[in-house]
């Protein structure tokens, strides 16, 4: 039993000591390209999907701050010793950055030096708290999880309010909301409670204050104050987080 414990630490260590090599050569040879990190690295955030170019242009201008990012969903289901492409990807991309992964599954074997991975669930409000208060606040918050509709929103309405502010909170894989399977409906359905139709309608809420006319006791969404842009690509969206105090043009509306 020993001996058996023994080869599997051993087997850990060395496939972390391959991947320090590996992420070496990579920040040398691809370090700011975060299309080719991604090819090196496998994860589908490039060719499987085209994420990878709409993350070069919003995080080209951070990548040399100390930041914190946050990526839920680690790959490689509920085997151990896969996943963590883009949680290594992330790393050779920022330098300075602290990498947390959440999955359901125990990923430990991947965490080094700079990545960690914790097990929980992305709509387990108690634990995405516990988690933010002991890593966060986070400035970057990915979510390639489970992509279930009520799972995305869960996530989002939990951690949206811990990020950093200045933060970017993104969502994968779109595409569910037109799936049955995951929650998701048609697109016509305007009502149900899909990733799209609630990020379509936060589109809204950045727009509170010229909300006219409007009940004497209303009160703004409690996200509004705080969305300063979405950005809407293929399957993907940036919530930009900020201060949205930007008054309303109308005189009877300002103020407000």
């Amino acid at each position: 039993m020993i001996s058996g414990v023994l080869r599997g630490l051993t087997a850990v260590l060395h496939g972390r000591a391959r991947r320090a090599l590996d992420h070496g050569y990579a920040r040398l040879r691809w370090g700011g390209d975060l299309p080719a990190l991604a090819r090196h690295f496998g994860t589908d955030k490039w060719d499987e999907h085209w994420y990878a170019q709409h993350y070069q242009t919003f995080f080209a201008p951070l990548r040399g701050r100390r930041l914190r990012l946050l990526e839920i969903g680690v790959g490689g289901y509920e085997d151990p010793r896969r996943g963590g492409a883009s949680l290594r990807m992330w790393k050779a991309f920022f330098p300075r950055a602290r990498i947390v992964g959440v999955d359901i599954s125990d990923k430990r074997p991947q965490d080094e030096e700079r990545i960690r991975t914790v097990v929980g669930s992305q709509d387990d409000e108690g634990f995405l708290k516990d988690l933010s208060a002991q890593e966060g606040p986070f400035d970057i918050v990915i979510d390639d999880g489970s992509h279930l509709n009520r799972h995305v929103i869960r996530s989002f309405e939990i951690l949206f309010p811990l990020l950093a502010e200045n933060g970017f909170y993104v969502v994968e894989d779109l595409q569910t909301s037109y799936w049955r399977e995951f929650g998701g409906a048609p697109a016509e359905d305007r009502e149900a409670p899909t990733s799209m139709n609630y990020f379509k309608a936060l589109a809204d809420t950045m727009n509170y204050r010229e909300f006219h006319p409007r009940p004497a006791d209303w009160q703004p969404h409690p996200l509004g104050r705080h969305i300063v842009a979405l950005h809407f690509f293929h399957n993907l969206v940036f919530v930009e987080k900020g201060r949205n105090d930007e008054p309303s043009n109308r005189n009877d509306a300002r103020g407000s």
